[in-house]
C-alpha cells in the first residue's frame, strides 16, 4: 500500500473521530442540566433502605408514652376504614361491581394514619425491623420488641374503642350497621389457615408501601391509596382494619372475645408479621448488602 493511500485513509479516520467529538460535543450537558439529570434519577435502593432505617431508629428510641399515645390515636384512625367502607356499602346498589367502589373505603384510615404520622404496627414490620437486621443485637432485639407490643396494644385499644363507640353510641343508622356486621361475618368466613395466609400478602403490600413512600415524593396519596386498595378488594386480612370489624361482632354478642384471638387475631398478627418483615424486610435487606 502507498504511503498516499495510507496518508488518506489516516485522515478520513481523523475526520471521523472529528466528527463523533463535535456530535459528542453537541450533546454535552450543562452543570444545571447534569443536576436536573440528577434530581429526576430514582433514589438509589440503598437510599431508600437508609430513609427506613433512619426511620426506624427513631422509632424505637420513642418513649413508651409517646409510642403510646400514637399508637392509640392511630387504632381509632384505623376506625374509619371500617366506617367507612360500611357506609359505602349501604347505600351503594346491590350488584357485585359496587364492591370495587366500596373498598374505596378501606383506605381512609390509612391515609389518615400515614400522613399524620400515627404509629401502626403493620408499618413497624419493616421500618423497626431493618435497624436490627444491620446492626444485629440483643439491644435492639430488645427495642423492637418494646415497640411492638406497645404500638400492637395502643393500636388494638384504638379500634376497640371506636367499634364500641359506633355500636353503643347511636352515631349510625340501622343499615350501616348491619353493614358492619357483615364485613365481620364476612371475615370470618376464613379459616385460621386462610386468616394467616391473606394476612402474609396484606403484611407484604404495607411494607412495600413504606419501603415505595420515600420515592414517591408528590406521589405519596396515590401510592397509600393503591396498596391498601389491593388489600381491601382482595380480601386479605389486616390486623388492626380487621379487629375493627370483628371487635364489633364481640361487642353486639355475636362473637366470643375466645374466637376472635385464636380464630382471627393470632393467625392474621403471624401472617402479617411473616409478610412484612420475614419475607419483604429480610429480602430488601439482603439485596441492599448484596450491592454492598
Amino acid at each position: 500500500m502507498s504511503s498516499k493511500s495510507r496518508t488518506g485513509k489516516k485522515s478520513r479516520k481523523s475526520s471521523i473521530e472529528g466528527q463523533d467529538a463535535a456530535t459528542h460535543e453537541s450533546f454535552a450537558l450543562s452543570r444545571e442540566e447534569k443536576r436536573d439529570v440528577e434530581e429526576s434519577l430514582p433514589p438509589r435502593v440503598q437510599v431508600l433502605h437508609e430513609i427506613i432505617r433512619q426511620q426506624g431508629k427513631e422509632e424505637l428510641e420513642r418513649s413508651i408514652s409517646a409510642l403510646g399515645w400514637s399508637s392509640l390515636a392511630a387504632g381509632l384512625s384505623m376506625g374509619f376504614s371500617m366506617l367507612t367502607r360500611a357506609v359505602l356499602n349501604a347505600h351503594l346498589p346491590e350488584a357485585a361491581g359496587w364492591f370495587l367502589v366500596e373498598n374505596l373505603g378501606y383506605t381512609i384510615g390509612f391515609l389518615i394514619v400515614i400522613l399524620a404520622r400515627q404509629q401502626l404496627f403493620t408499618e413497624n414490620t419493616i421500618t423497626a425491623v431493618l435497624p436490627l437486621m444491620t446492626v444485629p443485637s440483643l439491644q435492639h432485639f430488645g427495642k423492637l420488641l418494646r415497640l411492638w407490643g406497645v404500638v400492637l396494644l395502643g393500636n388494638l385499644i384504638g379500634v376497640g374503642l371506636f367499634a364500641y363507640g359506633v355500636g353503643h353510641m347511636q352515631v349510625i343508622e340501622e343499615p350501616v350497621r348491619e353493614s358492619i356486621i357483615k364485613l365481620g361475618l364476612d371475615v370470618m368466613h376464613n379459616t385460621p389457615w386462610q386468616m394467616f395466609s391473606k394476612g402474609i400478602v396484606a403484611g407484604w403490600l404495607i411494607a412495600t408501601m413504606v419501603w415505595l413512600l420515600p420515592a414517591a415524593r408528590t406521589s405519596k396519596v396515590m401510592i397509600i391509596l393503591l396498596m391498601t386498595y389491593l388489600i381491601g378488594i382482595g380480601g386479605f386480612t389486616h390486623i388492626i382494619v380487621g379487629s375493627t370489624e370483628i371487635l364489633f361482632l364481640v361487642f353486639d354478642g355475636r362473637m366470643s372475645s375466645i374466637g376472635y384471638i385464636g380464630e382471627f387475631a393470632l393467625p392474621t398478627l403471624a401472617g402479617n408479621l411473616v409478610g412484612g418483615s420475614a419475607i419483604f424486610a429480610l429480602i430488601s435487606h439482603a439485596q441492599v448488602r448484596s450491592d454492598d
